[in-house]
């Protein structure tokens, strides 16, 4: 039976972008619009939810450090309470009321907004969750699968990447709600998940994140993976944070 987890993270703003708008929560602590200089692991009980979620301020958008930043502060305030999928998707509704709410009330920060991808840790499962296009990928024997929902429109012909989401928090100018990705996995001792911002998977192939696994753990897993972003020209901020189960 599991009964710990392992969770190693690095937040990194890549070669081309000023500054770094992805965070980071694992809960209760939280990582906004900084940089690690090596993969931080910590460990965990299993046993009371524990959350864990990147967020991906949206580019060419105003403030979208502010939007991550508090997208990852409401998970870490629910954490403990996130025990189901229907108190995933309130608490994600309070992080796009949050978004809106800090917009209404500062000119500086309207259509600011952010995507955020996760997982809540419970004693028997595992709650993955997204808005956007930040993803959770699973790291099976037979190779990665996502598990997340990416919300971008259809790609172009020959285009593997795009920019572009079809759903946010906030990133509007007025209100506009979501339909968060929910779902519950069974949990055991020996899986993996990987959670990261568009930073990791645009620019490397799921193939080549997949061999990295295979070859790699923890924190040697977390720092090739990041090297991969960034031989790949690191055009984006690159955020990421994989999830070890333990028994």
């Amino acid at each position: 039976m599991p009964s710990y987890i392992t969770v190693t993270a690095l937040s990194h703003p890549g070669l081309l972008r000023d500054h770094n708008e992805d965070s980071l929560v694992v809960s209760p602590w939280t990582l906004c619009g900084t940089v690690t200089e090596n993969p931080q692991t910590l460990v965990f009980p299993l046993g009371t939810p524990l959350v864990v979620a990147v967020a991906d301020g949206i580019g060419g958008q105003p403030a979208g450090e502010v939007a991550s930043a508090l997208t990852v502060r409401q998970l870490a305030s629910c954490g403990p309470s996130l025990d189901s999928e229907e108190a995933v998707r309130d608490a994600l509704g309070l992080c796009n009321h949050a978004v809106y709410a800090a917009a209404d009330r500062d000119p500086e920060l309207i259509t600011m907004g952010t995507t955020v991808a996760g997982a809540v840790v419970l004693s028997e499962s595992l709650l993955v969750f997204n808005v956007g296009d930040s993803r959770v990928l699973d790291a099976t024997e037979h190779g990665l699968r996502q598990v997340s929902v990416d919300d971008s429109p259809p790609l172009a012909p020959g285009r593997r990447t795009t920019s572009l989401v079809t759903q946010a928090l906030g990133g509007a100018p007025e209100f506009s709600a979501i339909t968060p990705h929910v779902m519950t996995s069974p949990l055991s001792a020996g899986d993996r998940y990987l959670v990261c911002t568009d930073g990791l998977t645009d620019p490397v192939p799921e193939d080549a994140l997949d061999d990295l696994l295979r070859a790699h753990d923890g924190g040697r897993a977390a720092f090739e993976l990041w090297k991969s972003a960034i031989e790949a020209g690191g055009p984006d901020n690159i955020t990421l944070a994989l999830i070890g189960i333990g028994g």
